[in-house]
């Protein structure tokens, strides 16, 4: 028999739409299956995102751990490394790290944690209970993996993870998928923007760390500097999340409510890129952001803010605008500046795509977990 290609376990709070998700199915999907198998374990839940996964031969599994300390969930994953033996076990943000105990207990061999951006309960890196947690797996973690220099360099001084067992992997888009090829306009609803409207618009969970109140206030300022504009600016939020309601009220308050579409959640992305002038992220904190390298990859300009990994892979002037964070004026005036000179909008797309294409395609980023996973562990006999 020939020898069994390496199972790689990968372990994830929750298997639902995101960018770290995305970055797990793309891995799965993609790598060649003559060289490794996969698993994906979610501490909670899996959602009808399990459909992205193309590979018939993925086993999901869901502990359904509970809030707090469920002794319960460490148990179940403690048995299913002993049912399924993987080669590796690659967790992904503090809330998957602490099933390395179990997996370490039931034999795993190797260990890969991946972190892929600090919360708003830590944004600033310096949690003392969770980079506790952080530090004592050092002691079964063989290799970090960091989406973004700024998380590899934070890894390092907070953490005190050697230089040795640290690698930056950026993420890949799909320069296939996400291209300005096609109309998009149609995914806007029926009567909603006018064949000349210029439409903004951004994609994530609604989250207070993704900030988009702050978009909704500078264009609710661009609406109340410029009148004219009201005939032709439109703002899509495409997303759900817990703070819904108030960006409801935010937008009903400032009288723009037949300007703004709330989308919810959305399965035609890259459609709905394409219907988009200008992408604005307006996050408080980031790793390494899917939608700006989607947005870019479908050669809509981007505005975001200059935090965490964004300046990493946004080239100011070239792809679009960096803004200081919380600042809706500052929003306000980068949207100013394609509203008085529409060539930018062109100029700043073609930028995107280009970038994108010479320095985050899927296939680097395939390149880069093929030889991670290939230099930690050989085939099975």
């Amino acid at each position: 028999m020939p020898p069994s290609p390496p199972l790689i376990c990968h372990v994830i709070y929750r298997l639902a739409v995101g960018g770290l998700e995305n970055g797990v199915v793309n891995i799965v999907n993609n790598l060649p299956a003559t060289d490794f198998r996969h698993a994906i374990v979610c501490v909670t839940e899996t959602t009808d995102f399990r459909q992205r996964i193309r590979r018939p031969d993925v086993e999901i599994h869901e502990l359904r751990k509970r809030a707090g300390k469920d002794v319960g969930a460490y148990r179940r994953m403690w048995r299913l490394m002993r049912q399924l033996r993987p080669d590796i076990v690659h967790t992904r943000n503090l809330p998957a790290l602490d099933m390395i105990v179990p997996a370490r207990l039931a034999g795993v061999p190797h260990f890969v944690h991946s972190e892929h951006g600090l919360d708003l309960m830590e944004i600033d890196g310096r949690h003392a209970k969770y980079n506790a947690l952080r530090r004592a797996s050092r002691l079964v973690v063989d290799r970090y993996v960091a989406m973004s220099r700024d998380l590899r360099e934070w890894l390092a001084r907070e953490i005190g993870v050697p230089e040795a067992r640290l690698q930056t992997i950026y993420n890949g888009v799909d320069t296939a998928r996400f291209t300005p090829e096609g109309d998009g306009r149609a995914a806007l609803p029926e009567g909603f923007a006018p064949p000349d409207a210029l439409v903004i618009g951004t994609f994530g969970r609604l989250d207070p760390m993704k900030n988009q109140a702050a978009l909704i206030e500078a264009f609710a300022r661009i609406i109340g500097e410029r009148p004219e504009w009201r005939a032709r600016l439109r703002l899509v939020i495409v997303g759900e999340g817990g703070v819904r309601p108030q960006l409801e009220a935010a937008i009903a308050a400032a009288g723009i409510g037949d300007l703004v579409w709330l989308a919810g959640l959305r399965n035609d992305t890259p459609r709905l890129y394409r219907a988009l002038d200008i992408f604005v992220l307006p996050s408080l904190r980031e790793g390494i952001s899917n939608t700006l390298l989607e947005a870019m990859a479908s050669a809509v300009p981007v505005i975001t803010t200059a935090v965490g990994g964004n300046p990493e892979i946004v080239p100011d002037g070239i792809a679009g605008q960096l803004v200081p964070p919380a600042d809706a004026p500052a929003i306000a005036a980068a949207l100013r500046a394609y509203l008085d000179d529409p060539r930018l909008l062109r100029r700043h797309g073609e930028g995107g795509r280009a970038h994108v294409l010479e320095n985050f395609s899927l296939e680097a980023m395939l390149g880069g977990y093929q030889r991670l996973y290939g230099g930690m562990c050989p085939a099975r006999p």
